[in-house]
């Protein structure tokens, strides 16, 4: 995702990423293999909320990162990640399981997608059976990198007329 770009820039682009994001959801996997390369320090430097069917006790991580795992389904994630961000944003990082639930039910504002020119075999769609039939994206900013295309977009809700 920062190949091609200087520190400076990959620093930047961070700290932009995450720049009045008060509290963030994930899904079980994305923490399954994150936590590890994240590292001591990792830059979300806000509680992070789990949403997994297995329990487990939270990590504290400097910086302020945290890893609160939420048993009680996205509601109940998101209720808690909203109380624990105060005025700031709520971002839903992924995975796609997760992404796409908060979709489905209009919790989603603006979806932000990394692509790179890889083919990877597998995984899980984002878009598609289950998504709302009336989520159409507009698109607000894209930035490149030599490796990756960043593209940003609001959601809009049609309404059935309009689908």
């Amino acid at each position: 995702m920062f190949e091609g770009r200087s520190a400076a820039e990959s620093q930047r682009f961070e700290t932009d990423d995450f720049s009045g994001v008060g509290a963030l959801i994930i899904g079980r996997r994305m923490a399954d293999l994150g936590i590890g390369p994240w590292g001591a320090e990792p830059t979300f430097r806000a509680p992070v909320f789990v949403v997994t069917h297995r329990p487990a006790e939270t990590i504290v991580k400097r910086g302020g990162t945290s890893y609160v795992f939420v048993t009680e389904g996205i509601g109940n994630a998101l209720v808690r990640a909203r109380e624990a961000a105060g005025s700031d944003d709520v971002q839903v990082k992924g995975g796609a399981d997760v992404a796409r639930q908060y979709l489905t039910v209009g919790a989603i504002d603006e979806v932000r997608l990394h692509l790179a020119p890889m083919t990877m075999g597998g995984g899980t769609r984002l878009f598609g059976e289950g998504s709302s039939p009336n989520l159409r994206l507009q698109p607000i900013a894209a930035d490149t990198s030599p490796l990756a295309t960043h593209l940003t977009y609001a959601v809009e809700r049609a309404g059935p007329q309009d689908s």
